[in-house]
């Protein structure tokens, strides 16, 4: 197993005091029991547990996020105000949100710039309240990142029903709209009766804290049993530390890869998320350092080696860089660290060219190493690349592999300081006050500090930061696309910043994505937490415009325009919105900006303003029809195979063309 309990710890130098006091404990030392319902129950386990790895310890939960309604106002509501009055440094953090979706993503932000090793716990009313947290679980899920989630049902006993808000089913009486959680999460469980619950916690632990297995982990609480008094044993409020831990590798599993890397030419390394969360950036380095082979980045493991290194070719697939996919297409062996291949990674099955590629994939997930017919080290990524390090002494590709990485990643740089810093032609066709979405990027990046966090999520930005930001820290990228969500990315910008008080946290986000989700400005303002928030409106889905554009299907329904009343179309003037007025009324400090030299102040001043002065939101506008540089790669969205549209059918014959290029991967290892 990879992580484990250790109940009432022997006292150490961080020990806070045990949970159960002689207040609220009926006659401990006889009965040994405290006297408390559902709700006061939960909350004073989860104040108890701890996580550590290598042997640093941490609170395994920074607070409680919540919104309170019917169904846990008066469980566990009553229970975290009894817990704040309380005080005390065992006392569970509460922080009022603004939407239950954007608070499962503040938590997932912490989680993962936390490297998963803390999170928080999210509270939300019955019906409508919980299941807006569905999507956040989705997110959790697919990213693998923690989360543990307490949605309010309606009554275990159904002696008042059905309730306001209650789903009937007729072909199921014990059916609830929370069920909607279980395809969404790593482990669930409802608790009809207070005696089920310490199971269903330690139980949720274990998932939370398993590197392979993490991810929304799901503990319903019907109403009236969150109010249901019971006595519990207090040895279930003792301090808990659950260690996570690395798994190691096989001794033969690494003699294979040594093998099959040895055997290679062009070898190549695809780093994944994994990489970051075993906080294996040096072991990759010193890898990399000893044999030469260069490595491609997928979002989430943009940053494994810094800006600059030799090695570090950039993000690879549909939106990576030239030099990375270069040698993706001729690399003979892959080596993914820490990767789940998505379609974005592996640009739809078609990066990888050579008909000679075998893969080697490291990884703590099965799931994850059976991909692409490759090698199966289930490990523990930082001890798998020291154990490959030390198998491969002597290991070095041609110099003349060395020479093409240096050479491909120059001709890339120069695109990037072109996107930067746009020619004269392209500036001179922008409108007035607008901006090039690549020139607000760069200016971002080069004024920021090494150490500063980029957030994103969904629309054109990601594949631009993919592309174009230069990583200068382990932890300074932060681009949620495992699961793409519009409005991740102020909520998360949040998150980061609650996890890590001294960065400053640039949210970049889209017009169409800021109005899915801006109103977690409120909660940072109410925090005094400083996020500073890059707005840029385009007025539209620049992302999907120009994704539409290029499958033939003209931008049809991306733009913000009036409906024109002679046509019907939604082609008229454009909508008169004013998103800098709208983060004003919501309490954020607002600097409208309408060219580079502004845009240069603007994040100078945003940076000098005060920790606890709440968020900055900078607007932009920018021309959505002026693009990053292309990836020389591909992306499978399925065009439509017949048309009276002249542009869908060309589209269409596009679209085979790189049908025909697409590789199965189920080539066999030799034996």
């Amino acid at each position: 197993m990879s992580t484990s309990g250790t109940v009432a710890d022997s006292a150490t130098s961080d020990d806070v005091a045990d949970s159960a006091t002689s207040d609220d404990v009926a006659d401990s030392a006889t009965s040994g029991t405290v006297r408390l319902t559902v709700s006061q129950a939960v909350v004073r386990f989860l104040a108890a547990q701890w996580s550590e790895r290598d042997g640093h310890r941490q609170r395994l939960f920074a607070g409680c996020l919540g919104i309170f309604g019917h169904g846990n106002v008066a469980g566990l509501g009553q229970a975290l105000l009894e817990d704040e009055l309380a005080g005390g440094p065992d006392r569970l953090p509460y922080v009022l949100a603004r939407n239950e979706q954007a608070m499962v993503h503040t938590a997932v932000a912490y989680a993962r710039h936390k490297d998963r090793l803390q999170t928080w716990a999210c509270t939300a009313s019955v019906g409508p309240g919980s299941t807006n947290m569905l999507t956040g679980a989705a997110l959790a899920t697919v990213n693998r990142i923690p989360v543990l989630l307490l949605p309010s049902g309606t009554f275990a006993t159904r002696v008042s029903g059905p309730v306001l808000q209650e789903l009937e089913a007729p072909y199921a009486a014990d059916v609830t709209v929370n069920d909607a959680f279980r395809p969404l999460s790593r482990f669930f469980d409802r608790i009809n009766r207070p005696e089920q619950l310490p199971s269903a916690l330690l139980a949720a632990m274990r998932v939370l804290t398993d590197p392979a297995e993490t991810g929304a982990v799901t503990i319903a609480l019907p109403q009236d049993v969150q109010a249901e008094a019971y006595d519990w044993p207090v040895e279930l409020f003792e301090r808990r530390v659950w260690r996570v831990g690395r798994p190691l590798p096989e001794a033969a599993d690494i003699a294979d890869a040594a093998a099959l890397v040895s055997a290679a030419r062009r070898p190549f390394v695809v780093a994944g998320g994994g990489v970051h969360y075993s906080g294996a950036e040096d072991a990759l380095r010193e890898f990399c350092e000893a044999t030469g082979i260069p490595v491609g980045e997928s979002q989430a493991g943009k940053g494994s080696l810094p800006h600059g290194h030799p090695q570090a070719m950039g993000a690879v697939g549909s939106t990576g860089t030239t030099a990375a996919n270069a040698l993706a297409r001729e690399a003979d062996l892959v080596i993914g660290i820490g990767t789940r291949y998505s379609d974005f990674t592996t640009a739809s099955r078609t990066a990888f060219q050579n008909p000679d590629v075998r893969f080697v994939n490291i990884n703590v997930a099965r799931l994850d190493t059976g991909k692409l017919a490759g090698l199966q080290v289930v490990a523990d990524a930082r001890e798998a690349l020291a154990a490959l390090t030390a198998a491969l002494d002597g290991y070095q590709v041609e110099p003349s592999y060395r020479e093409r990485q240096a050479a491909l990643w120059s001709e890339w740089d120069a695109r990037v300081e072109s996107a930067y810093n746009p020619p004269a032609q392209v500036a001179d066709a922008l409108a007035d006050g607008v901006l090039t979405q690549g020139a607000v990027l760069g200016c971002v990046n080069e004024l920021s500090d090494p150490r500063d966090v980029v957030v994103c999520a969904a629309g054109s930005m990601p594949g631009d930061l993919h592309k174009l930001w230069r990583v200068r820290n382990r932890k300074a990228y932060h681009v949620e696309y495992g699961y793409s969500c519009m409005g991740y990315e102020i909520p998360g910008g949040l998150g980061v910043r609650m996890a890590d008080p001294d960065r400053d946290v640039f949210v970049m986000v889209g017009d169409g994505s800021y109005l899915m989700m801006p109103g977690e400005l409120v909660t940072a303002v109410q925090e005094r937490v400083k996020i500073i928030v890059v707005l840029v409106q385009n007025h539209g889905f620049h992302s999907i415009g120009s994704l539409s554009e290029a499958l033939g299907s003209q931008r049809f329904g991306t733009s913000y325009r009036f409906r024109d009343q002679a046509s019907g179309r939604l082609d008229g003037d454009r909508l008169p919105i004013d998103l800098a007025a709208n983060a004003r009324s919501l309490g954020a400090t607002v600097i409208e900006v309408r060219d580079r030299e502004g845009l240069v102040q603007a994040i100078k001043d945003a940076k000098a303003a005060p920790a606890d002065g709440g968020p900055v939101v900078i607007h932009v506008e920018t021309d959505p029809t002026v693009h990053a540089p292309d990836s020389e790669s591909w992306w499978d969205v399925p065009v439509s195979q017949v048309s009276r549209l002249d542009t869908t059918r060309r589209a269409y014959e596009e679209y085979t063309a790189h049908k025909a290029a697409q590789r199965p991967h189920v080539r066999g290892l030799p034996h």
